[in-house]
Formats: C-alpha cells, structure tokens, sequence
C-alpha cells in the first residue's frame, strides 16, 4: 500500500518523500475566505472526490514583500499570493509509526502583516526526521484581511463578520490537527504549538481564548507574549479603514468586492499614519467575545492552567529593527512611545537607561519590549503549570554588523535545522552553527515529547520564583540563575 495516500475528513490526499521524510504540503483546512467569506470566520473545507496531490504549499496571504529577502536573503517575490491562503503542510517520519507520535504545529511571525507557513524557511522536514514526530505548520489571514476588528458590526454568531479573524484561523487549523493528525501517525493528544514574534503572540493569545482550549498541550513562545488592542481601538482602526476605501458601515457588502490590493494600500497608508506608536498596527483585539481579556490577564486567572510552556528571548532583537545610521527619536517622543508599545507610564523613566544612539535603542527595544513581556507571561504561568525561559545569544558570523548578532527571529533557522538554505543563499555554515541547530533542537524535540526540555548535553531546570534559570543558547550553552536580576526588578516590579 502507497503510504503516501491517506485518507483525511475531506478526501484522499498524495503526499511526497523529500529529504528522507514524508511530506504533504498545500492541505486545505478550511474553505478559501474569499467574497462573501472574506472578513469572516474560516468555514469547514468542502470534501472533494479523488486524489488531491499535495506535493507544494498553498499561496501566502496577500503581504508587503521585502525585495532584499531579509537578514537571511530569502528572497519570496516569486511566491503566489492570494486570499485563499487557508492551508497547512504536515511532515512525518519516512517509516509510518508503530503507536502514535507527538505533534508540534508551527505558527509563523511577521508582525501579523507577513509569512505564510509554506516559506522555505519553516520547512519541518528536518525536525520530524530527525525528532521522530509529526511536523505542521499552517498560514492565516494577515494584515488588514485577517486583524480588521469587524465582529461589533455582526448579528450573526455562527457565520458574521469577526474581529480576529486570523487568530480564527489558527483555531481551525488546530481543529484539523485534532481531527485528522492521526491519519499522518500523529497523536492529537500531544500536541505542542511553537512560534516566533507575532506567532509566539499568537499563541498567547490562543492560550487565552475559550474556542482553543484543549487544542494544544504544551507550547513554546519564542519572542513574543502578550499583545492586543483594546475594542475601542479596534472600532477606531476599523472605522478608519471602512473610511479609506469609502465604506459605510451601513454598506458591509460591499466589502466583498473591493480589490484585494485596494484593502492592503489602505491598511498601508492608515499604518504609515499612525507613526512610531504604531509598532503592530493590525493585531488581535480584545473583542469580549472571542478573546475577552487580555492574554496576561487571561494567564494570571489560570485559564491556561497545565498548559507547560518555554518561552524566551534573543539578547539583541531590537537590532533586526533598529538600522546603523537609523534617524532616531528625540528624547520626548522615544519615552512617548514606548509609553505605547509597553501600556506602562513608568516606560518614561525606564527609557532613561539607554542611551540615544543606536546600540542604546537596540537594546532598549530588547529589553521593553520584548523581555519584559516574556517575563511577565513566564511569572503568571508559572502559577498554574511548570515554565522555562530561555535566552539565544548565539552569533552567526562575529563582528558581522547583523549576523554577529542575536537579533529577532536569529533561532528560526537553527530550531527548524534549516541551516543549508542559508548556506544556499552564500551564508557560511560552520560546525558550531550546526551544533547549535542540534542543541536547540533536541531541547524542543524533548519538550515536545515529554514536558520537560532537558537533555543529554544541557540540563535545563524549571524558571521558579527562587532561582529563576534561563537556558543560555550561545558558544557555551547552560542554564543561569536569574540572569540580569537588577533590570529584571526594574521592569516587572518584582
């Protein structure tokens, strides 16, 4: 029997043998959120007769594209696009299992307006080849098409406008893993979400939410904790956009027949708008129905309870952001926003720390940001389910003015082991970046299978009140206790 036909709810699919696994890719999960769909929730995917091949992903999401290809010159302006974006890719073991293998399902980042989980660089054939599990990443709604905060204009539960609809669209993708996982090998009793930046967010936000629960075991939360809007925020931004593509809030309908390209220029110009406070323009809001409070808030009432997690940092994300020779805010208006960014007055103050030049604001972006937030996170969780936070402060190529950094989203490649793509791309490889990849992916893998990332190589103790270990990732990988305790109590409080 071909082991690369199987049977899923919606029909026969064909997968791929690539680089020693089993592969489908381009799986629908959903209905293709288009015309009438489009702002709405995802509808269940209609069965078809026959054989699917699902040998390639599906489109990205209507997004910018950075011609550059980024830190790691992954160039994807050859990648279709398209609203009908609603897919998932799934990556198993070359040898169908004998008992049913645990499950890690990735979301990707992009600031809630990029990514897709068919980019190269997700790639899960590395980690289930070599972990030993299944391996699924999934695309959703972005950008204007998926965070618009439409649900206050909608009388209809089951199928009306929605106010997140892409974090909806995780929620059905995880619903998929939880109905047809099993026909891949996959134990849907053990499955672990991760994710990086906005989908690290995003799982924040899905531990929050009454219609994820019990769809995920375990997570992982790489960069990224707890992030929303207000509602009456969201009914600005929304009144906003409606405003820009002359839309009454009458006339909703109409919706369905602006261009695509017209959504996304008037997403773009209200973004470029708002200015520097407006870090992520489109992301989840806090509706009162789907997500009802803020994800922190959510967490510190135990709605997450038993749901382990690692979470952490880089130590130098704010320099994926912040550019040599960058024009930087005047003092006034830097503590203004981060005022915004953080929700904390006290962020006046805080700023003070740093200085004004470019390496100053780097870190102060790290730390504000981004660390303080998974500190946070990691203290309300740990109140209900065992936590460990991690820090990666490995450089790729040093004294290079990027890559000798820790910057954001610098782990994807090497927890993915997808470190020959960037070796096509002309970037050197070495043997310490490829143990790196091990390091990093062994301790996900072990998480993933047994709640606990510890090792062979590294031991890796729980974050607890008293000790408070992070896992170093760097030349030397190991666990600290209580790494930089003074502005630890400087941003939380604690």
């Amino acid at each position: 029997m071909d082991d690369l036909i199987i049977r899923i709810h919606s029909g026969q699919i064909q997968g791929i043998r690539q680089n020693g696994v089993r592969a489908w890719k381009g799986i629908p999960f959903a209905e293709p959120p288009i015309g009438e769909r489009r702002f709405r929730r995802p509808a269940p995917v209609q069965p078809w007769t026959g054989i699917r091949k699902a040998h390639a992903p599906g489109p990205l999401a209507p997004q910018p594209v950075d011609p550059s290809g980024g830190a790691f010159r992954l160039k994807r302006g050859d990648i279709p696009q398209s609203e009908d974006c609603l897919y998932v890719n799934v990556w198993a073991p070359d040898t169908p299992p004998a008992s049913p293998l645990p499950v890690m399902v990735w979301i990707h980042g992009g600031a809630f307006v990029t990514g897709g989980g068919g980019l190269p660089i997700y790639d899960g054939g590395m980690l289930a080849g070599r972990g030993g599990l299944i391996v699924v990443s999934l695309s959703y709604r972005l950008g204007p098409l998926g965070f618009t905060p439409l649900g206050h204009y909608s009388d209809n539960e089951d199928d009306g406008y929605v106010s997140n609809a892409g974090l909806l669209d995780q929620i059905a993708a995880l619903e998929w893993v939880q109905g047809n996982i099993a026909a891949f090998g996959g134990d849907p009793n053990e499955v672990t979400v991760f994710g990086e930046s906005a989908g690290s967010m995003s799982i924040a936000a899905l531990m929050a939410m009454p219609k994820a629960k019990g769809l995920f075991k375990r997570a992982i939360m790489q960069s990224g904790a707890s992030q929303a809007i207000p509602e009456r925020h969201g009914r600005i931004l929304t009144k906003s956009l409606l405003d820009e593509l002359g839309v009454h809030e009458d006339e909703l309908k109409k919706l369905a027949e602006v261009p695509t390209e017209e959504i996304l220029r008037a997403g773009d110009k209200l973004k470029r708008a708002a200015g520097a406070a407006a870090v992520m323009f489109f992301q989840p809001v806090i509706d009162g129905k789907e997500l009802p409070v803020s994800p922190l808030e959510a967490i510190s009432q135990g709605v997450a309870e038993g749901i382990e997690i690692i979470i952490g940092t880089n130590r130098d994300e704010g320099a994926l952001f912040i550019k040599e020779g960058a024009p930087l805010l005047p003092a006034e208006a830097n503590a203004k926003a981060y005022i915004a960014v953080t929700g904390a007055p006290e962020a006046a103050s805080w700023i003070e720390a740093y200085p004004l030049t470019v390496e100053g604001q780097r870190q102060a972006m790290t730390d504000l940001y981004f660390w303080r937030s998974a500190l946070q996170f990691a203290d309300v969780q740990r109140e209900h389910a065992p936590v460990w936070m991690y820090r990666y402060d490995f450089s790729m190529i040093p004294d290079h003015p990027l890559l000798g950094k820790a910057f954001h989203s610098a782990e994807i490649p090497f927890v993915l082991n997808n470190l020959d793509l960037l070796q096509a791309t002309g970037l050197p490889v070495d043997a310490r970046m490829r143990d790196m990849a091990e390091q990093m992916q062994d301790a996900w893998v072990a998480f993933a299978k047994s709640g606990n990332p510890s090792t062979e190589k590294l031991n890796w103790p729980a974050y607890e009140e008293d000790k408070r270990w992070t896992m170093l990732f760097a030349e030397k990988s190991g666990a600290v206790q209580n790494p930089e305790a003074e502005k630890r109590r400087m941003l939380t409080g604690e």
